[in-house]
């Protein structure tokens, strides 16, 4: 799901909130079609992914607000819970939680150092996040004993990655495959960008997002890895729950 606020720089996208409203509208419609019992069932079967911080955690480095890194996060979190309750309520019960990565690392935020280096502040705001963000849904737990969830912690796993690249194939950590300027991270990808010529060996595709390559590797771990990378279960496991 999208940011929890339309940010102009990196384009504007729906809101949770607003997506909430949509699945509230489509649940509605479901029961008017196959009855209440029949849509809770598929509701409390279905799982619910929720991939949300990122362009919030871009945009706090991007305007060095006043707010700390604390509570920043602690305002991200707190607007969070009330809107997974709200899907709760309208009855999901199976959530997949994909945490927010090291994005102090991506080749945009790298681009601002002289010597290519993460920017700390960001990646300190992304570990805060993650963790409030396991609070959040232990909390949740013991509030809805028939809620289950996976927490993937893409911090941990993508930050090993970056520091232990050839043990997953990659030789290119800091440079984005496509794009202009330094660490090809000053322009977006876009049909004029200098392409590298071997995509599987970056980790990062444009400025902000990974490569495919990359992508399979956590995408792998999502549904079949286990602590600390995935906490408690894995998507696989939630699926059978």
């Amino acid at each position: 799901m999208a940011s929890t606020s339309p940010l102009q720089a990196l384009g504007e996208c729906l809101s949770l909130s607003k997506q909430i409203e949509y699945l509230s509208t489509a649940y509605a419609a479901m029961v008017e079609k196959i009855g209440d019992r029949q849509a809770q069932e598929h509701l409390a079967k279905s799982i619910f992914t929720i991939i949300i911080g990122s362009n919030d955690i871009f945009d706090y480095v991007k305007s060095n607000g006043e707010a700390t890194p604390q509570q920043f996060v602690g305002s991200l979190t707190s607007t969070l819970q009330g809107q997974l309750k709200r899907i709760y309520n309208i009855g999901a019960r199976k959530f997949s939680f994909i945490g927010t990565g090291p994005v102090g690392c991506c080749p945009a935020l790298r681009s601002q150092s002289k010597t290519g280096e993460c920017k700390e502040v960001a990646n300190l705001v992304s570990h805060l996040y993650n963790q409030e963000i396991i609070f959040l849904l232990q909390e949740m737990k013991s509030q809805f004993s028939d809620m289950n969830y996976s927490f993937f912690n893409t911090y941990i796993a993508l930050l090993e990655i970056i520091q232990m690249p050839f043990n997953h194939g990659f030789t290119e950590v800091k440079a984005a495959c496509c794009g202009i300027g330094d660490l090809n991270a000053k322009v977006a990808c876009t049909p004029i960008s200098r392409y590298c010529s071997n995509r599987t060996n970056h980790i990062f595709w444009d400025y902000y997002h990974p490569t495919e390559a990359t992508a399979r590797i956590l995408t792998s771990v999502i549904f079949d890895g286990s602590v600390p990378h995935v906490y408690p279960i894995n998507m696989r496991q939630l699926g059978a729950h």
